[in-house]
């Protein structure tokens, strides 16, 4: 049965426009380029051969979608390094 699985994907860009991405719910899901989406699908491929890597995946919010994302921002912060 195919499913379709929503994971939270972490996407920042470099200071040369390379898009960055990384997946918290899957140990070592980190891709650059142009797709993310390759470097998820291969993660779930290794995790279909090794079931250590596979139990170590946070299913919950990708198969129930019952995960609410807040949001992220910068956040500016006046502080005064020390030797600067």
């Amino acid at each position: 049965m195919t499913k379709v699985l929503n994971f939270r994907v972490i996407v920042e860009q470099d200071e040369d426009g390379i898009f960055v991405a990384s997946v918290p719910a899957i140990p070592g899901c980190h891709t650059q380029g142009d797709s993310y989406e390759d470097a998820i699908e291969l993660c779930l491929e290794e995790a279909k051969v090794n079931k250590r890597y596979y139990q170590q995946i946070d299913w919950s919010g990708a198969i129930d979608g019952k995960s609410r994302f807040l949001g992220v921002t910068d956040v500016p912060i006046k502080f005064h390094l020390l030797n600067s």
